[in-house]
């Protein structure tokens, strides 16, 4: 399975969601919380040109929010 990385704040309803559903689907994920960890925000930032999370990697493809077909889709579910 490709590597997946989400990068979240605690307060965030959608990462909760992606949470969620990657645990239910038993994938596997690394989380950063870059509401607490500047180096990993400024890398989210550099990265997506985001400052809204979630934002998910799945290999090298970028998903900006909790887009379940997309997710689903990248992921072969």
């Amino acid at each position: 399975m490709r590597e997946v990385t989400i990068y979240t704040t605690p307060t965030c309803g959608y990462c909760k969601m992606a949470k969620e559903y990657f645990t239910a689907n038993n994938v596997a994920y690394t989380e950063y919380n870059v509401g607490a960890d500047i180096e990993r925000r400024k890398e989210m930032v550099e990265k997506s040109g985001q400052m809204g999370v979630p934002v998910i990697f799945i290999g090298e493809d970028m998903t900006i929010g909790f887009d379940k077909p997309r997710l689903a889709g990248l992921l072969g579910l």
